[in-house]
């Protein structure tokens, strides 16, 4: 299903100021540090950004993988330390996990940032690691859910699960989320640069014959909640097995926090 509007009557959603937000990603960062189990960090290219971290379970392998996408509005100042937490905990659950970091250059450089996540996925082929790339799950949050939904879409994963993912580009230029994030990251509207949209936008690309779960707090005052619900039903119409996991009362970060209910739920649903 779709559809949870009903869940959604009530709620109000409670922003977090930057300081709130900084305190948070810090937080999640230690965690993950004292959690662990700790990452080796592998490079997939010569730029400082084109890295990502693998950490493998407990067990002999091969082991199905999560790649992991960080968020930010494809924005500078976001890096892969805010989706560690998530990275650590779904090792500690029996994933080889790989949080990968991308080039983040700026207003209209999208075709370089989907060239380095489709690169990072590329890269696990060359790790001496047992890995079972047969089992792929593409998590993203936020801005990180669009990349890993266009991922799947050329055939990088076979599931995917986006938290509180932008899923419809041109649906997010037309909401104006993120401060105009989606004109930013593109270079303009879809009418200004057509082109952009076609290869960048994972909803022109349904059906990609991909399942695809997209866990999204009803509180999200980034990505609405219903942005999600418009995505699901296009992808749904177009032959899709995709579905809503309406997270009740759940901003937009909760979903990258191991600690909450809400991880709980989503890990239930993986």
């Amino acid at each position: 299903m779709c559809k949870a509007s009903d869940r959604v009557a009530g709620i109000v959603a409670v922003s977090r100021s930057p300081s709130e937000l900084g305190a948070f990603f810090e937080e999640l960062a230690a965690w993950a540090d004292v959690t662990g189990p700790a990452a080796e960090t592998h490079r997939y290219g010569t730029h400082a950004d084109q890295e990502l971290d693998l950490r493998l379970p407990e067990g002999d392998g091969p082991h199905r993988v999560a790649f992991v996408l960080h968020g930010g509005f494809w924005r500078p100042p976001f890096t892969r330390g805010n989706t560690s937490a998530i990275a650590v905990a779904l090792t500690r659950a029996g994933w080889a996990t790989a949080n990968a970091e991308y080039r983040r250059l700026g207003p209209g450089a999208y075709r370089t940032m989907l060239e380095d996540v489709a690169a990072a996925r590329a890269a696990l082929h060359e790790l001496d690691a047992a890995l079972d790339l047969s089992r792929v799950t593409a998590i993203g949050h936020s801005a990180g859910g669009h990349l890993a939904l266009w991922l799947a879409a050329r055939g990088g994963a076979n599931t995917v699960l986006a938290l509180a993912g932008v899923c419809d580009l041109e649906d997010a230029a037309r909401e104006g989320l993120g401060r105009r994030a989606t004109q930013e990251f593109l270079g303009g509207t879809p009418a200004e640069v057509p082109d952009a949209y076609e290869l960048a936008d994972p909803a022109r690309r349904v059906p990609f014959g991909v399942r695809q779960v997209l866990a999204h707090g009803t509180a999200d005052d980034r990505v609405p909640f219903a942005h999600a619900e418009r995505y699901c039903e296009r992808a749904r119409a177009a032959g899709d097995d995709c579905s809503v996991l309406a997270l009740d009362g759940v901003d937009h970060f909760d979903v990258i926090d191991p600690r909450t209910d809400a991880w709980r739920q989503i890990v239930a649903a993986l």
